[in-house]
């Protein structure tokens, strides 16, 4: 079996071990492992990713690994990360949201054999756990100031947190230790701000269990740019997995437009791509750090590995069209993904002059002549220079959008 650890090591994933001389004898020979997922939302993030791809490099490397979608500990919502109370989701949202991540899971993750892999939800087992048993069995184990000392209940003592958020840590205890007694799952992988859970979880093996039970948990490194802003937020907000929120086309630029400090660190992260594949790329990057080598490598995998291969054409497409000018070449809803935000309303028969300042393209229809002059006006991707050019639907795109392009890089949007 490959040397996995040393892979993450080199790949600068590992944040924390409970104990690392464990986790390489559990590893040493085929073992299972295992990481929550949150269904607050209807689709994961980029952020996320990171601990799918963590399960995927796991399951390549040989071991079985569970994904368990929390159906229960959703309903209660994670404190980890958040500086005041959740609004709690209703069961029809929660329910709704548990299938799409469980269906996003399953675009990653190898699920054709269950010594490979599975995704579970967390409901399955805790759902119709009684109160009375949930304090007896479980709660008794949990000292209060153990479970104060905490960093993810401290950092809320002050803003405030519910016995219900409080709880948090003693179900995602449970299910270590339910997945350890139902499928031998030894280790619980998480993003490092999980880490006072994980070890709880921890904490309650060794109390049921005792000292003898082998368990350990691993977190991974939070993704941050080399700003020390969080990654994986553009200017419109996380980047999703689920291509209706998140297009392929906004993954690619947001990945091609990476700093040069970041662009190899992300190949590590995201990629899997070889150690060697990588250094090679990173020698080329510095050599040329104007070709974006590394950059468009990195946009290249990543939209290739969450959307396909479809999606990494569809993004390369639309790319190149609106780096040509080319913007007739692109489907309808490609041009509502890029320039939708720059939406202005316009007047079927309007000429020109009119269409560009109602747009912005121009300041006054002065401007308009004389850009139109100097040739730098491009309708759909044609040039014009007819100031008397009179524009409506028979010469729109689709018959609905007027894509005015004002030299080489600004783009305005006119819809009927």
């Amino acid at each position: 079996m490959e040397n996995i650890l040393e892979d993450l090591r080199y790949r600068g994933l590992i944040a924390q071990y409970s104990d690392e001389e464990k986790i390489k004898e559990i590893l040493s020979r085929p073992a299972t492992l295992y990481c929550g997922f949150d269904p607050s939302a209807s689709s994961m993030h980029l952020g996320n990713f990171v601990m799918i791809s963590l399960l995927m490099r796991f399951q390549r490397a040989g071991h079985r690994i569970i994904a368990v979608v929390g159906g229960a500990t959703g309903m209660i919502g994670d404190p980890s990360g958040k500086s005041k109370e959740r609004n709690l989701q209703g069961e029809e949202a929660l329910r709704a949201n548990t299938a799409a991540i469980k269906t996003q899971l399953e675009r990653f993750l190898d699920l054709s054999d269950p010594e490979k892999g599975m995704v579970l939800n967390n409901y399955d087992w805790l759902g119709n756990m009684k109160t009375i048993d949930f304090l007896r069995d479980y709660g008794k184990f949990f000292p209060i100031n153990y479970m104060l000392s905490k960093e993810i209940v401290s950092s809320r003592l002050e803003s405030g947190i519910s016995f219900t958020e409080f709880a948090y840590q003693i179900l995602q205890s449970i299910d270590f230790y339910h997945l350890l007694h139902a499928y031998g799952c030894r280790i619980q992988l998480g993003g490092n701000d999980q880490w006072g859970n994980l070890t709880s979880g921890l904490e309650l093996i060794r109390k049921l269990d005792g000292d003898g039970e082998v368990a350990g948990a691993l977190t991974a490194h939070l993704i941050t740019r080399a700003d020390g802003k969080k990654f994986g937020k553009s200017e419109d907000g996380a980047l999703f997995l689920d291509p209706k929120l998140t297009s392929p086309y906004k993954l690619y630029q947001y990945l091609v437009n990476t700093g040069d400090e970041d662009a190899v660190k992300y190949l590590k992260v995201f990629t899997f791509l070889s150690r060697d594949e990588i250094e090679d790329i990173a020698v080329r990057h510095r050599d040329n750090p104007g070709a974006r080598i590394a950059q468009k490598r990195l946009a290249e995998e990543v939209t290739r590995l969450i959307h396909g291969e479809e999606g990494l054409s569809s993004a390369v497409k639309t790319t190149e069209a609106f780096f040509s000018g080319n913007v007739a070449s692109l489907s309808e809803g490609e041009i509502e993904d890029v320039l939708g935000h720059l939406r202005k309303k316009i007047t079927a028969g309007e000429d020109i002059l009119s269409v560009m300042t109602d747009v912005g393209a121009a300041s006054s229809k002065t401007e308009a002549r004389t850009l139109l002059k100097q040739n730098s006006i491009s309708l759909n991707g044609r040039k014009i220079n007819d100031a008397a050019l009179k524009v409506g639907p028979e010469n729109a795109l689709y018959g609905r959008f007027v894509v005015i392009r004002r030299g080489k890089k600004n783009y305005y949007l006119g819809e009927f």
